[in-house]
């Protein structure tokens, strides 16, 4: 059974995360995104302090004139990570990667390839039947605008992040998990994002599972809300996650497993 002091602290939680999307909701909007965000990402164990990590990424979007969200694809993009296991409450990260922009609602729906280089830090608050978690991430971003000049873009983005396994106390193979996170984000002005301090923000809830320790899937919503001097957009977006964790090395047991099925049997 559930503490009072757990109670407490979930429904802390879920009505600060209401508040934050109602007040992102009140604000007027003059134009509203459909999109869809699909993301398959391959983590690589290299000992118990540290792993690397390789993303690749692809966002599809309506438009004004079309409400379908496959309408255009805006956005491909590949990442390589690094993370570090400082202990168990802190997680500390970096990543470079390249991001084909073609169609952005957000900049302008122009193309503008870009850069990006960040570093990341994550706190996780481990509770019986939950974990609490808040993210700091800082990113330098070399874009294209219009003109065809490159600018270089600083955000930062702070997020807080809720995760309850369903149909267990803890995360294993077989578990189907709640998740619900917000997030907000400053930058500095450039012509290519807008000249505004507040960048956006964006409102996550859904849902994950395990099919085993190496291989899980995520599927969210989110709300997207963007502040900008030409009008403010909403996104809604649909977001589907797959996670593969030593894929290589997986496959290299399977593989070393059919050639000489005797090593299997002796260990």
């Amino acid at each position: 059974m559930l503490s009072k002091s757990n109670s407490k602290s979930r429904l802390i939680i879920f009505r600060c995360l209401f508040v934050i999307l109602f007040i992102t909701n009140s604000f007027g909007q003059s134009t509203t995104y459909n999109q869809f965000w699909n993301e398959i990402q391959f983590n690589q164990t290299l000992s118990k302090k540290w792993a690397t990590e390789i993303d690749f990424a692809a966002a599809y979007s309506s438009t004004e004139s079309s409400p379908n969200l496959f309408e255009n694809t805006i956005q491909r993009s590949i990442r390589g990570w690094g993370h570090y296991y400082f202990s168990p409450r802190w997680k500390f990260s970096a990543f470079i990667a390249y991001f084909n922009n073609r169609d952005v609602p957000e900049i302008g729906q122009f193309e503008s390839p870009e850069t990006r280089f960040a570093l990341q830090g994550i706190y996780y608050f481990h509770k019986t039947g939950y974990t609490l978690s808040t993210r700091m991430r800082t990113e330098f971003r070399h874009m294209k605008n219009k003109d065809d000049d490159y600018e270089n873009v600083f955000r930062y983005r702070q997020q807080i992040k809720y995760m309850q396994p369903i149909n267990s106390k803890m995360l294993r193979a077989g578990v189907v998990y709640a998740i619900a996170s917000d997030e907000v984000y400053f930058k500095s002005g450039a012509n290519v994002t807008g000249e505004s301090f507040f960048d956006r923000n964006r409102f996550n809830v859904g849902a994950g599972y395990l099919f085993s320790d190496d291989f899980q899937i995520e599927l969210t919503y989110c709300n997207e809300y963007l502040p900008r001097s030409n009008g403010n957009q909403t996104t809604n977006a649909a977001s589907l996650t797959i996670t593969f964790n030593n894929l290589l090395r997986n496959l290299q047991k399977k593989i070393k497993n059919k050639k000489h099925p005797e090593v299997k049997d002796e260990e």
